[in-house]
């Protein structure tokens, strides 16, 4: 009777116990007697894993840095195109800039945030991120566009390509191409050859209409493809042939492509802008080509910048 009421009573203290301390000292106490009470379970442990916010920044207080960072929301962290870029956290810098800027861009950068730039440019930046070491980085082909700051973006969607052309490939595209989508614009994650292919194509059509307008007396891309598209179109061929010639392979309909991008930026004007990202990629493939004692691919194109006194 005595050993009945003894083991009884030592149950209810354990069961007290187990109600009133912490799970974990309980735990301590059980293991510690080795008496653990009928039903009684051990706490497990567990490992919480904390989530790693990305931190998004935009770097450029412009147009597009100004749309980008309103689609990011609120916790997107601005910085002007001088200003240093934070070294601490991980995610994407959306460098909204000029071109020329970009040298400046990456030294106010810290070495360790480096891999984490997005360029967004237009032209060839190719060699430029190879002397950077920054050749993998993400990249984006940007088609919309931004009419006057604060505006909101209009798609870069054509009559012959609906679904959009802004593309973009890297580490962070996806990233973009999410934010973009959420903000009703398009955004294509490609792979490395057909980003490469799309960039080219995108060079060729700001360097093609930009100088056949130009040579019209700056009037619109517009009126360029209304009213020059046989110039234009035999330009946006020559070139194409020339990239060709460096084991690129484009997607069928290019000339019509571009024709039709033109017509949903018709008002855009042109002049020859940022030569050495543009146009004086084109122009080095002819000096290239002139000292090794070779036919220029580029003949029109250079008889036109020389026409213009461009070079």
């Amino acid at each position: 009777m005595r050993a009945a009421l003894s083991s009884s009573s030592t149950t209810i203290v354990l069961l007290l116990i187990i109600l009133v301390l912490p799970a974990t000292l309980v735990h301590s106490f059980v293991t510690s007697t080795n008496r653990a009470p009928a039903g009684y379970n051990p706490p497990r442990a567990t490992v919480r894993m904390m989530a790693t916010a990305t931190q998004h920044v935009v770097v450029g207080k412009g147009r597009v840095g100004e749309a980008l960072a309103k689609m990011l929301g609120p916790k997107a962290i601005m910085v002007g195109r001088t200003d240093p870029v934070p070294s601490e956290g991980t995610g994407p810098i959306y460098i909204a800039t000029r071109n020329d800027d970009l040298a400046a861009v990456i030294e106010k950068t810290p070495p360790n945030r480096r891999k984490d730039l997005v360029f967004m440019q237009n032209g060839m930046l190719g060699t430029f991120l190879e002397r950077s070491a920054l050749q993998d980085n993400t990249q984006v082909l940007v088609y919309f566009a931004v009419a006057k700051k604060g505006e909101a973006p209009t798609d870069g969607v054509t009559d012959l390509n609906p679904e959009g052309l802004t593309a973009a490939h890297g580490e962070w595209a996806n990233d973009l191409a999410a934010t973009l989508r959420a903000a009703g614009l398009s955004c294509h994650v490609l792979e490395k050859e057909p980003f490469r292919a799309a960039m080219f194509e995108k060079l060729i059509w700001i360097s093609s209409f930009m100088l056949v307008g130009a040579a019209h007396g700056g009037i619109t891309v517009g009126e360029v493809e209304q009213s020059h598209r046989p110039q234009v179109v035999a330009l946006i061929k020559e070139l194409k042939s020339a990239v060709e010639e460096l084991d690129v392979t484009f997607k069928e309909g290019v000339e019509d492509r571009l024709c039709a991008y033109t017509r949903s930026v018709a008002h855009f004007p042109t002049a020859i802008k940022e030569f050495q990202w543009r146009n004086g990629f084109f122009w080095d493939i002819s000096q290239a080509a002139a000292k090794a004692g070779k036919a220029d691919p580029c003949a029109t194109h250079s008889a036109m910048l020389q026409q213009l006194g461009v070079v």
